[in-house]
């Protein structure tokens, strides 16, 4: 074998996709004397590997891809205590990330008026978001076009200041200094959309009676 075939066939020395080495290129000078360049590769490899398995449409994979990895290094980076949190950072955990974590992310970004930051993951995430859901939210003006299914990675659980769980079980991992909730909301995968209106206006409220438990000057 060539020095260039071994060089290909061992993980992690080469870039399956050009938009990745310069992700990496990108964070690892966004975060330099925070993250070495080798932290930065293997998110940015592990981020797209972890969305390549259950991306049903490669033309989104890419800027997917991006995001999912910038966020997760930023959160590592705010756990860290590199990277001041001047919000509150709220995660959202399902077993699909397709509906109710989506629906609840997209609510307290609303609601809050970006006074508070919010992630979203799943224990077992979806190949695409609800198209129900999606429908559901689109009705009363809120956009799903950029939500994309994400699995629960260990940085950004450190990040949160308030983790929400919605029938994931025991997938999220618990450290101290942090708030835990369970919302016991009904999953709706396979729902009528007049069932998932129900369990939208729900998590509204929801949403709206989180918001108001962060003091004023967390807000």
């Amino acid at each position: 074998m060539s020095d260039t075939g071994a060089r290909r066939s061992l993980p992690g020395l080469t870039y399956p996709e050009e938009y990745l080495k310069r992700l990496a290129r990108d964070l690892t000078v966004r975060f330099a004397g925070v993250f070495s360049a080798e932290t930065v590769e293997r998110y940015v490899l592990e981020s797209f590997t972890a969305l390549l398995r259950t991306s049903t449409v490669k033309a989104h994979l890419a800027t997917n891809t991006i995001r999912f990895a910038t966020d997760r290094v930023t959160a590592l980076a705010q756990a860290k205590g590199a990277i001041a949190r001047s919000v509150p950072e709220v995660l959202f955990v399902c077993e699909q990330n397709a509906g109710r974590s989506q629906m609840a992310a997209v609510f307290t970004n609303a609601l809050s008026g970006g006074a508070v930051h919010v992630r979203s993951a799943g224990s077992a995430p979806s190949r695409e978001v609800n198209p129900t859901v999606a429908a559901a939210m689109a009705e009363i003006g809120l956009d799903f076009t950029e939500a994309f299914p994400k699995p629960l990675t260990d940085d950004v659980v450190q990040a949160a200041d308030v983790v929400i769980t919605m029938g994931c079980g025991d997938a999220c991992p618990v450290y101290p200094g942090k708030t835990y909730q369970d919302w016991a909301l009904t999953d709706p995968a396979g729902r009528s959309l007049e069932k998932v209106r129900v369990i939208r206006d729900e998590i509204k409220d929801r949403v709206e009676r989180l918001l108001d438990t962060l003091t004023p000057r967390d807000r």
